[in-house]
């Protein structure tokens, strides 16, 4: 009964997002809809989370909070063993889309994309001290990957090179099982999003030539997933009845 009724609390809290459209919508419905979708693409890319329950952590009703700084790993429960996240980023670092785990202690960060214009994201907006810090890390990060060091990580893609800078932080320097999950939505038309997932793949390929990325020793914890969101359509509406 507890169950049920959180379902339906859920379903109502779905039911007040007027704006049915864009990534943070669809992950919404996704994780809280039909997690045996992204349950499957996870799961055919990530070896790891074969035959386990994933245990989403966030976004969750009723106000499907975002997390960020020491938020995100409170709430995936991590302990830092080697270096905390302060001596790696100043405040004001990425605020991740969707944050889960598994009982192996398997974590997932991800980040939602319904429009190839949102992967072009600005350059870092923080104040000169903290920029020295990114800087730092950024290129602590690139060097790392052998990345190009001639494109400027704090100005090119700068929401993407900071995720893989967190994965590395959380990885390489603290040793967690960490994966960094991109969510690429298909067939959002109000977004003019991507109708198929070479479409994608084609910005992306993009993307990772520019920074020196298609091939790194993170790549195997970098995973893409593409999510039609005609499909979860048919998964709330056969949830609503």
């Amino acid at each position: 009964m507890d169950f049920f009724c959180r379902l339906v609390r859920r379903d109502e809290d779905m039911a007040t997002d007027t704006k049915e459209y864009g990534s943070q919508y669809w992950l919404r419905l996704a994780v809280n809809y039909a997690p045996g979708i992204i349950y499957r693409e996870i799961i055919k890319a990530v070896d790891d989370a074969k035959d386990q329950q994933i245990e989403w952590l966030s976004p969750l009703p009723p106000d499907f909070t975002e997390y960020r700084d020491q938020a995100f790993l409170d709430k995936l429960r991590l302990t830092l063993p080697r270096m905390q996240l302060e001596n790696f980023w100043p405040k004001g670092g990425p605020v991740w889309d969707a944050l889960a785990r598994t009982a192996k202690g398997h974590v997932f960060l991800c980040e939602a994309k319904a429009h190839i214009p949102e992967v072009n994201s600005p350059k870092s907006g923080a104040s000169s001290k903290s920029l020295r810090r990114i800087a730092a890390s950024l290129n602590e990060t690139r060097a790392f990957l052998n990345a190009d060091p001639i494109v400027d990580w704090t100005r090119t893609f700068f929401q993407y090179t900071n995720r893989i800078a967190h994965l590395y932080f959380l990885r390489e320097i603290n040793g967690i099982d960490a994966y960094l999950i991109n969510v690429y939505f298909l067939n959002d038309t109000t977004m003019h999003g991507p109708t198929s997932v070479s479409e994608w793949k084609g910005a992306l390929t993009l993307l990772k030539t520019h920074l020196g990325v298609t091939r790194t020793k993170l790549s195997p914890f970098m995973k893409d997933i593409f999510i039609d969101i005609e499909e979860l359509k048919k998964a709330r509406t056969s949830r609503s009845t």
